[in-house]
């Protein structure tokens, strides 16, 4: 594969990754949706380039989404999981057992999710007054919800991934041989 294409397919993944994150600014239900989609898009370049690639441009997106991403909520939620999570998890998936995958899987996420509630705690100074409505404290709340979503979110790429690969992979394959 020559070095130009790759170049030409991750500066295309970067930038619809990019035009997403941007979004997350102007439409209001894409705090969430919007870096579950663009982590999504970056599994194309672990299928098509290599893992180093797949890295190297969700840095690039990330550093980006901090400059010009409007909602800085999204930007967390993009470089702190849903940008990379898609690149990790085949390597997560290569443990044997099941159980031990989710496991890593949920404390991944777990993590992830906790870290970006806490920055946006200190260092966007949310109130933390902000997250108690008819004295129930939200955080914890949305975090359970959140692990219900995720164990959807993670099948959703997995069939996503797949349906890639064995559908448009063979087509991007053929077109480039031209």
């Amino acid at each position: 594969m020559k070095s130009s294409y790759k170049v030409a397919l991750g500066g295309i993944v970067g930038a619809l990754c990019l035009a997403l994150m941007f979004l997350t600014g102007i439409i209001p239900f894409g705090t969430y949706a919007f870096p579950c989609f663009a982590g999504i898009i970056l599994a194309i370049l672990v299928i098509e380039v290599s893992y180093p690639v797949a890295f190297s441009v969700f840095f690039c997106v990330s550093a980006l989404s901090f400059l010009i991403t409007p909602d800085k909520e999204a930007t967390l939620y993009f470089v702190l999981f849903f940008g990379y999570y898609p690149i990790v998890k085949s390597f997560i998936e290569r443990v044997k057992s099941v159980i031990v995958q989710y496991l890593l899987k949920f404390l991944l996420f777990n993590l992830a999710m906790v870290a970006v509630f806490y920055i946006g705690l200190f260092v966007f100074s949310i109130p933390k007054e902000s997250f108690n409505i008819l004295d129930v404290y939200l955080p914890g709340v949305f975090l359970a919800f959140g692990n219900i979503f995720f164990f959807f979110y993670d099948l959703c790429v997995t069939r996503l991934v797949s349906l890639y690969i064995f559908k448009w992979h063979k087509i991007i394959k053929n077109k480039t041989k031209l």
